[in-house]
């Protein structure tokens, strides 16, 4: 059974599941789909196109499903596809895609912190956490476990790699690479994400082949088209490490130096 405040806007057009709870001030817009057992606290606002699943908890004064901050948007028919048990804390907004990929996907378990922006088309994994005032340009990619700190600017079209950790105030032109730290300014390679890595269950073994693969792709007086040819070579190859090789040589704005 729902339990919807009397002081909801709640469009008839939209489709609730079960066991939700609207607070006070909420506005759910035409076409809105969402799943069961979400909470919207008080003064959250779903716009057309919003397609949310189970189990997410939604903060006051978070914005879903807004159009895009884009020129180019010409009122396409387009959504923000929300994943189930999410945390979405006060103030964030994540807009709906465009004509580019049609639709701003974000997955399950994350926590997004206060003031978050993310923006048309982006697409962001499992289980992150981004931190407060945080801002993801258009069409950024940000693969699953990234950890990133608060106050981070990342460039439309940039990717962020699985179990990095990005530090506070960090801005970012380039790809971060997976299982790295960066920060500094400019953006720069900071080591491994040792700590996270451990956290997540990697063994010894593994870490250290994924730091000899790093200490090769960022070894100075090699073009990186020979790293990544002796990475080949000489590190054990994994699904670790083929990642690695794979998110480098595809990477389109070229990696963090």
């Amino acid at each position: 059974m729902n339990k919807i405040s009397p002081l909801a806007y709640i469009d008839p057009d939209a489709k609730i599941g079960e066991n939700c709870e609207i607070g006070p001030f909420c506005y759910v817009d035409r076409g809105v789909v969402i799943g069961d057992n979400n909470v919207l606290m008080n003064s959250v606002t779903l716009l057309y196109g919003t397609r949310m699943g189970n189990g997410n908890t939604v903060f006051p004064g978070a914005v879903i499903g807004a159009i895009p901050q884009d020129l180019k948007f010409k009122g396409e028919d387009t959504t923000a596809e929300i994943g189930d048990n999410n945390t979405i804390r006060e103030n964030v907004t994540i807009n709906r895609g465009t004509a580019a990929k049609g639709k701003t996907v974000v997955g399950s378990g994350n926590l997004f912190m206060e003031a978050v922006h993310i923006a048309h088309d982006a697409l962001v994994g499992n289980g992150c956490i981004v931190g407060n005032t945080t801002k993801l340009a258009g069409e950024v990619i940000v693969d699953d476990y990234a950890i990133i700190s608060a106050s981070v600017l990342v460039h439309q079209f940039c990717r962020i790699g699985s179990y990095v950790m990005i530090g506070g105030g960090t801005r970012t032109g380039q790809d971060v690479p997976p299982f790295v730290m960066a920060a500094r300014e400019p953006v720069a390679f900071c080591g491994l994400n040792v700590v996270g890595l451990r956290r997540r269950g990697f063994s010894s073994e593994m870490i250290e082949n994924i730091h000899s693969a790093y200490r090769l792709l960022y070894q100075r007086g090699k073009l990186r088209d020979e790293c990544l040819a002796q990475i080949e070579r000489e590190v054990p190859m994994s699904k670790e490490i083929e990642y690695i090789l794979d998110f480098v040589k595809t990477s389109k704005r070229g990696i963090i130096k």
